[in-house]
C-alpha cells in the first residue's frame, strides 16, 4: 500500500491508498485544500483540525448541490425518456382521407364543345 504525501492548507500529511489510487488521492485532496486556502484566506490560521473539518463540510455542501442538480437531471430524463416511449408505442395515426374535386361531365363536354367552335371559329378566319 504506497504512503502519498498531500498538502492541505499549508500542512502536509502522509496518507495510505490503494495501488493504482494516487491520482484520486491527489485529486482530492487539491480540492481540499482549495476549500483550506479559501479558509485561511477568511479566517487566518486556525487549528488543523477544525481547518479540515470546516473544508470537508463545505465539499460536503457543494457535492450535496451536485447531487440535486444531478438527482434533478435524472428525474427529467426519465420523464423525456418515458414520453419517448409513449410516443414510439403509440397507434399509428389514422390515414387522412383527401378528396380531390372531380370535374363533373357535363362540363367537360362543354369544355370541349366550346374547344371546338373556338377551332373552328379559328379556321373559318385563317380562310
Amino acid at each position: 500500500m504506497p504512503e502519498v504525501e498531500i498538502e492541505i492548507g499549508g500542512r502536509t500529511f502522509e496518507v495510505a491508498c490503494q495501488d493504482g489510487e494516487e491520482h484520486y488521492l491527489h485529486a482530492a485532496a487539491k480540492m481540499l485544500d482549495e476549500e483550506a486556502s479559501v479558509l485561511s484566506a477568511q479566517i487566518g490560521r486556525i487549528p488543523e483540525p477544525r481547518m479540515l473539518l470546516m473544508a470537508g463540510l463545505m465539499l460536503a455542501d457543494k457535492t450535496a448541490g451536485v447531487q440535486d442538480k444531478l438527482r434533478e437531471a435524472e428525474d427529467k430524463m426519465a420523464e423525456k425518456e418515458a414520453e419517448l416511449d409513449q410516443l414510439r408505442n403509440a397507434p399509428q395515426p389514422e390515414p387522412e382521407r383527401v378528396e380531390v374535386a372531380v370535374i363533373p361531365e357535363q362540363v367537360t363536354e362543354s369544355l370541349a364543345e366550346i374547344a371546338a367552335r373556338a377551332e373552328s371559329l379559328a379556321d373559318q378566319i385563317e380562310r
